[in-house]
């Protein structure tokens, strides 16, 4: 894989909740890890970032995979190679519902788990990290399927669409599935597509599972009084772009009183009904980051480390020995903000100069983002 460094930074974000910027001004990459935070000046690929500041690649936790880099419910070719120019290295399925003639029956529900699982371990586009194959919890799923289905590969399941009529009733299948060592995921909120249900503060007490999807609603959101019972539930809070911005701030502010901002997690939940959004990630965590005055770093974590957590992966954080997933942030052109990160504390969204994916460089300057105050260069070697 040879070696990448990339030289005159203007700090580093690590990524970790509570952690201010580092004042880092290079970093090398070998192998696909981040090797030292400091350059050697001979690497096979050398970025010169034009003081931009290094932060972690953003992981979607909450995406609509099917297969291939298509979605069939916005007809859009080329999505997830296109969140990779909105800063995402990682993305998890939230279960491959949208697929047309999606089967419900035992065998097929769990026939799809493992061809979307399959599929997306051998196919990157643009170098993103999807970990596809989230089973639907469906009725006629046994408890014993979650450990034949874990033993295959399959490490991801999803509640919510299954053909309860209340689903809370699928919380003795997701203690199997916990206990087969799948991260177990519900849907939160009013029902959000045809044939499903809605799911209650008191089917997501009930599921206890690992982590609270679209807390702030998928896109129709819980009651206000039953936001503070989200606390009183296990697993990581997750708030999504396609929500309810309203509902995100409220928990954002309840969270912010217990001391519980480490459960926060974020997520685009696209592509939907919603549409595709390319810009998803790094647009959540610009707009709560200025709209619930929380640092900027604090939300890039709660987009990167937090899902990092929750999904028993390395990624999420920039240190020695961690995966080498790296984005670079410049201010926008035009912007009255210095740095990127006080742009993103006033709502504006940063321009990205470059993405760098298991050490290797995957875009110099987003085809999305605004454009960056000022542009990396490539000094030596080539893009993968």
């Amino acid at each position: 894989m040879g070696s990448l460094e990339i030289v005159n930074l203007a700090g580093l974000v690590s990524g970790r909740l509570g952690e201010a910027v580092r004042p880092v001004g290079a970093l090398r990459c070998e192998d696909g890890l981040i090797a030292a935070l400091d350059a050697a000046g001979d690497g096979d690929v050398v970025v010169d970032a034009a003081g931009a500041v290094a932060i972690p690649g953003l992981i979607d936790s909450h995406a609509h995979v099917v297969f291939g880099d298509w979605t069939p419910r916005q007809s859009a070719l080329g999505w997830i190679e296109s969140s990779m120019h909105g800063g995402v290295s990682m993305m998890m399925s939230a279960s491959e519902v949208h697929l047309p003639g999606r089967p419900s029956d035992r065998e097929g529900v769990k026939a799809l788990a493992i061809a979307a699982q399959r599929a997306f371990d051998r196919f990157r586009p643009g170098g993103v990290k999807v970990l596809g194959g989230s089973v639907i919890v469906e009725p006629c799923l046994e408890p014993e399927d979650f450990g034949w289905l874990a033993e295959r590969g399959v490490g991801l399941a999803k509640v919510g669409f299954g053909a309860f009529e209340r689903q809370g009733d699928a919380a003795p299948l997701v203690r199997a599935a916990q206990a087969a060592g799948m991260v177990v995921m519900n849907h939160t909120g009013g029902a959000s597509i045809p044939g499903s249900s809605p799911v209650t503060i008191e089917d997501v007490l009930a599921l206890g599972c690992d982590i609270i999807g679209h807390a702030n609603g998928g896109p129709t959101s819980l009651p206000d009084e039953d936001l503070e019972g989200l606390f009183e539930a296990p697993g990581a809070i997750q708030l999504v772009q396609a929500g309810n911005l309203r509902s995100s701030l409220r928990i954002l502010e309840l969270a912010s009183e217990r001391g519980a901002l480490d459960r926060i997690v974020l997520a685009t939940d696209t592509p939907t009904g919603t549409g595709v959004m390319p810009l998803g990630m790094i647009k959540t965590v610009t707009e709560l980051s200025s709209l619930a005055s929380i640092a900027a770093t604090d939300a890039i974590s709660m987009a990167g480390a937090g899902n990092a957590r929750v999904l028993r992966r390395p990624e999420g954080v920039l240190d020695v020995g961690r995966p080498a997933d790296v984005v670079l942030l410049q201010p926008p052109l035009g912007g009255v903000a210095s740095d990127p990160l006080a742009a993103i504390e006033r709502g504006d969204i940063p321009g990205i100069a470059g993405v760098v994916i298991d050490g290797e460089l995957r875009a110099l300057r987003s085809r999305n983002s605004p454009a960056p105050a000022r542009e990396a260069r490539l000094v030596r070697g080539a893009a993968a």
